[in-house]
């Protein structure tokens, strides 16, 4: 139980701007390890999207759909500090800046922001926006849930199949994970996705796996590998499938 305690109190502190407990962030080791708590990122992601759900559904019931939508990802936002979508831009600028390896990195690592980032930027937030914005308030809730959830759990399948690609680096602390991890996670992830949307949720979860896995190919195409960047744009590539999924099957 000390263990399971730790290890979401660390998924939570590194996936989030939440503040924790003085207690529950004291049970953080110094040499504890994001990748052996990889079981807990569905579980994790659930939590994070547990206030996002509650902002979209009671603004939804007194404001347009459009604006409940944008409080909903706005509150995303600020609970992540926007560490998946600074990922995502951060890809795309590397990727789509130049195809030598080395310089694609190097434009990753970069904390400005480019042209390919910002346009990334507008579609990830853009398309979850108004897919969102399509569904009623009680759905949009399971969309929330099992979106945020799923995301999580398929970022594992980068740190279980593939490699690192950088020396150091913020997603070292996830490399390679034990396959009971990554078995875990997607277990969970596929359950709460049952749980919340049964059919459609399964259907969901398995398009964007594949989507992320796709994008995965990619990443080891060009890098080698993967890198916390990587992670963040797969969580996104995913989330917005499952966003865009749910949104033609429920509205």
């Amino acid at each position: 139980m000390a263990k399971l305690i730790e290890h979401l109190a660390l998924t939570l502190a590194f996936f989030s701007r939440i503040p924790l407990p003085k207690t529950l962030g004291s049970r953080i080791s110094h040499n504890a390890k994001l990748g052996e708590a990889a079981y807990l990122f569905p579980i994790t992601g659930l939590i994070i999207a547990l206030p996002i759900a509650f902002v979209w559904y009671f603004s939804s019931l007194y404001l347009p759909s459009k604006l409940a939508a944008g409080l909903a990802i706005g509150t995303s936002l600020l609970i992540t500090g926007g560490l998946h979508e600074d990922g995502f831009a951060d890809c795309a600028d590397g990727l789509g800046a130049t195809p030598d390896k080395t310089k694609a990195m190097e434009i990753m690592r970069d904390s400005r922001i480019g042209t390919y980032g910002t346009l990334t930027l507008i579609l990830s937030v853009g398309l979850r926006w108004a897919a969102l914005a399509t569904l009623s308030p009680l759905i949009g809730i399971f969309a929330i849930l099992i979106s945020h959830s799923s995301a999580r759990s398929i970022m594992t399948i980068a740190m279980r199949f593939s490699n690192y690609a950088r020396e150091d680096g913020l997603g070292r602390q996830a490399s390679k994970i034990s396959s009971s991890n990554f078995i875990l996670s997607m277990v969970i992830a596929f359950i709460i996705a049952i749980i919340f949307g049964s059919f459609a949720g399964i259907m969901a979860i398995t398009l964007a796996t594949l989507t992320a896995w796709l994008f995965l190919k990619r990443l080891e195409q060009r890098i080698g590998g993967y890198t916390g960047d990587g992670l963040g744009a797969m969580q996104q590539i995913a989330e917005i499938t499952i966003l865009i999924f749910l949104a033609g099957a429920w509205s």
